[in-house]
């Protein structure tokens, strides 16, 4: 697999998500871009990788797919019955 990377907003959002109350490791957000559940075209080229993470709950995972990387450009937390259809 390419390198990946995660740039400097994706890296404050650990602690902008956990001043809300929702605590996520590095880990937890890898394992979602590295083994979604569903992959989505996003905005400008992005993509969007998704992963149920609890009964309510799913990450997705805001990343660019550039020549010889993958950088994580954001993530968030969603509801399911929101996302999965």
């Amino acid at each position: 697999m390419k390198k990946v990377s995660f740039c400097s907003h994706a890296e404050e959002k650990f602690t902008i998500l956990e001043e809300h109350g929702f605590i996520i490791s590095r880990a937890k957000v890898l394992d979602a871009f590295k083994n979604p559940d569903k992959v989505e075209k996003g905005l400008n080229g992005r993509l969007i990788a998704q992963k149920v993470i609890d009964e309510k709950h799913v990450i997705r995972v805001v990343f660019e797919k550039k020549e010889k990387s993958y950088i994580i450009v954001t993530f968030y937390p969603g509801r399911r019955n929101y996302y999965e259809s």
